[in-house]
């Protein structure tokens, strides 16, 4: 994958972020793409996505401590930046191209 490519399921988590707007938290991404996707998918898989996805600048994420009276640890929340939204805007295009003219398989795409 080059350095501006995206995966697939990249592109979901990132999708899936952008639909629940933002910040969003792992566990509703998750439930998300699972809803979407009809696939089970792994909190672990999703946040090491989202930890890419960040290292790469496509993801920023803070940290919020619990409030008083809360407990546990604090929850990371995401969202994406401005890059990423232009990065699966060109993605989408590029796939636009490719099924463009695919007459077998345009009914089933609906």
């Amino acid at each position: 994958m080059s350095k501006d490519g995206l995966g697939g399921f990249e592109q979901l988590v990132l999708l899936a972020l952008l639909r629940l707007g933002e910040p969003a938290h792992t566990a509703p991404l998750v439930i998300e793409i699972e809803e979407r996707s009809g696939r089970p998918v792994s909190a672990a898989k999703v946040y090491i996505a989202l930890r890419r996805l960040e290292q790469r600048g496509l993801v920023i994420s803070c940290k919020r401590e619990p409030e008083p009276g809360e407990g546990g640890r604090g929850r990371r929340s995401f969202k994406a930046t401005a890059r990423a939204v232009a990065l699966l805007r060109r993605n989408r295009r590029t796939l636009e191209r490719f099924w463009e003219g695919l007459k077998p398989l345009e009914d089933e795409a609906r």
